[in-house]
């Protein structure tokens, strides 16, 4: 009789322990990032609205592309009847004009001027002519234009002058100023009485003055004296700052109220 065998049970085999992923760190707060400075664009300067009255139509066109882009042509005139209907209802900052115009009563320019100048008191009125005649610069200003340019200056040139009588400045090409002062100031020959305010200036100091405020550039009047061009800014600094002026332009306007030249 066979014996019976009983098997014995498999050894438990215990389960390998699982193995854990390691926990992400958790994100760490972030501080708020501080808001980027606001830079804010330099202001344009305010626009100033400028008509053009001339009777050459290239001449008009050629000269509104020379412009600083500050300066806006808001009207066009090739007479004197036109021109005195578009400033009246534009009513520019400031117009150019030339003086020999057609039209109207034959006044050409200084004939625009005083036609419109009551009516646009807050307009400007700045010649802009090839004629350097004396009469002829002498009779705008006297309608009440703020300024007298030949037509040889630059674009430059004219926009610096647009801006300059829009803002109460008078200005003149070289030279021509004389023709005014001796219009409107004193008689050739007689001196004027020398006030505190010229006492502070040197013997050359005044010779400066008074070649500056007549519309010389610094090159002639260092010709004119036989001094170097440095000296002559040397001289036109010191007389701004003693006078307490800020331009020639102002000099200009300060010498002919007291009849200095």
């Amino acid at each position: 009789m066979s014996e019976n065998v009983t098997p014995e049970p498999p050894e438990a085999v215990e389960p390998e322990p699982a193995e854990l992923e390691p926990a992400e760190p958790e994100p760490a707060e972030q501080e708020p990032a501080e808001p980027e400075p606001i830079t804010q664009e330099p202001a344009e300067p305010e626009p100033i609205t400028v008509a053009i009255v001339d009777d050459h139509s290239i001449f008009r066109s050629g000269l509104r592309a020379d412009l600083d882009r500050r300066l806006v042509v808001v009207a066009e005139a090739a007479d004197v009847d036109a021109a005195v209907a578009a400033i009246v209802e534009t009513r520019p900052a400031v117009v150019l004009l030339d003086v020999h115009l057609p039209g109207g009563a034959g006044g050409g320019g200084a004939e625009v001027v005083r036609r419109t100048i009551g009516d646009v008191p807050e307009t400007r009125f700045l010649a802009l002519s090839v004629s350097d005649a004396a009469e002829d610069v002498v009779g705008v200003i006297r309608a009440g234009a703020r300024g007298y340019l030949t037509k040889g200056s630059s674009g430059d040139d004219v926009s610096r002058a647009v801006v300059a009588v829009a803002s109460g400045d008078a200005v003149f090409s070289p030279r021509l100023a004389g023709f005014v002062l001796d219009a409107f100031g004193a008689a050739a020959g007689e001196q004027a009485e020398a006030g505190d305010e010229l006492d502070r200036l040197s013997a050359r100091e005044r010779e400066v003055m008074r070649l500056i405020a007549r519309g010389y550039a610094y090159k002639e009047v260092a010709a004119e004296l036989f001094i170097s061009v440095k000296t002559v800014e040397t001289h036109v600094s010191a007389v701004l700052r003693k006078l307490q002026l800020s331009s020639r332009h102002e000099l200009t306007a300060w010498a002919l109220e007291r009849k200095l030249l």
